[in-house]
């Protein structure tokens, strides 16, 4: 077998020069020509940390949808919500949401709690030897806890959950990060509190950083019970008035078609009741440099609504583990950085308001396409605005 032909590098690999090399590099090995890939109106130095063997960006349309009005305890006021997609119709049925809810007074959002973790676990050679570790971690979390936050300045550890299982100890060592989504900074933090850990407590036998209970970016019950990120919650009250004259439908059939909808998605086993959270969740990301692969954890939801006595209709979304950052990672990036700025959110001390922000978003959209499947207009609105083929 011959040996691989490996992407060529540079001694001063973030340059056009650099990039320029690689995709001539690749236009030798499969015979494509990409005339849009390389086009780009930034210094490819930035980019050092965010991504190897560079060679352009990937152009994904954005749309503005908005005002968003919104009541937030970090978010107040009006935004006009980037949404970077390929799924025609997407935007405007966010702003169609939005319409309808600046209408009835705005969202009101609120964060509840927020958490970050790693997860380690320790083995031994019997449960009673793991139990006793587990009463020993107890006592000893003050100096676990100043180990842990000896490198970082943000990074605060205020809990070690603990979940015995075999001869195992697992642990969720549960973290809040500032304005850091927070993954690389509780993988170091614990690190180092688990090398303390490991130096005073006798009989470890085997150790893992990180053993799949955080469960990064991947959804699971355990995060929608316990936080993951920030958990936000975003409500509004519409009445019936302009349910019918926005959505062409009433509160009483919203309601009952959210009932089926409920049961079909207990039937489906879905990680969420809602209609399509990931939507919004996935274009703001993009527009606005999360990492992408925590749509996975942030697009579970929890919708609950309420036929209110006078008719009208309480809508509310719970999303218990929505992972934002308004520095570090790909947030400092020059398209990234500017739809933040949009949204006032670029810069430490503005996490929670993005969050409030997605949340609110997320509720407009689930108000949107429920009332469009109950109205009808669901396939129409996508065969008018979302049709892009001969």
């Amino acid at each position: 077998m011959s040996a691989p032909v490996t992407v060529p590098r540079l001694d001063d690999d973030y340059t056009s020069a650099a990039a320029r090399r690689r995709l001539a590099f690749l236009a030798e090995q499969t015979g494509a020509r990409p005339e849009h890939i390389g086009r780009y109106s930034f210094d490819p130095a930035v980019v050092a940390g965010n991504v190897e063997n560079f060679i352009g960006v990937a152009q994904v349309p954005i749309g503005i949808a908005g005002p968003l009005l919104v009541d937030g305890e970090h978010a107040h006021g009006t935004f006009y919500v980037p949404l970077a997609t390929t799924e025609g119709s997407l935007v405007a049925s966010y702003n169609r949401g939005m319409k309808l809810l600046y209408a009835a007074g705005g969202v009101r959002t609120t964060v509840v709690a927020e958490a970050m973790q790693r997860a380690p676990a320790f083995g031994f050679d019997s449960a009673r030897e793991a139990r006793a570790f587990g009463d020993w971690l107890t006592v000893s979390f003050d100096d676990i806890k100043a180990e842990a936050e000896a490198d970082t300045h943000v990074g605060h550890l205020h809990d070690i959950e603990q979940f015995p299982a075999s001869r195992y100890m697992f642990l969720r060592f549960d973290y809040t990060t500032g304005d850091a989504a927070g993954q690389n900074l509780t993988g170091k933090a614990t690190l180092r509190a688990c090398a303390w850990i490991r130096a005073h407590y006798p009989g470890i036998r085997d150790f893992y950083l990180e053993a799949n209970l955080a469960t990064d970016k991947k959804s699971s019950q355990v995060n929608v019970l316990r936080t993951r990120g920030k958990r936000v919650v975003a409500e509004a009250t519409i009445p019936a008035g302009l349910a019918r004259e926005i959505l062409h439908a009433s509160p009483g059939r919203m309601f009952r078609a959210r009932q089926v909808s409920n049961l079909g998605g207990q039937l489906a086993g879905v990680n969420n009741n809602g209609n399509h959270s990931a939507n919004a969740v996935a274009a703001l990301f993009a527009a606005t440099g999360q990492d992408i692969a925590n749509v996975a954890e942030s697009s579970a939801a929890l919708v609950h609504t309420e036929l209110l006595a006078g008719g009208g209709y309480y809508y509310s979304i719970t999303i218990p583990a929505l992972i934002v950052a308004t520095y570090g990672g790909g947030t400092g990036l020059p398209t990234q950085r500017e739809c933040l700025e949009l949204l006032g959110c670029y810069g430490p001390g503005r996490v929670r308001k993005l969050a409030e922000i997605v949340a609110a978003t997320v509720l407009c959209g689930e108000v949107s396409l429920g009332a469009a499947v109950v109205a009808g207009e669901w396939v129409t609105a996508h065969e008018r605005l979302g049709r892009n083929r001969p």
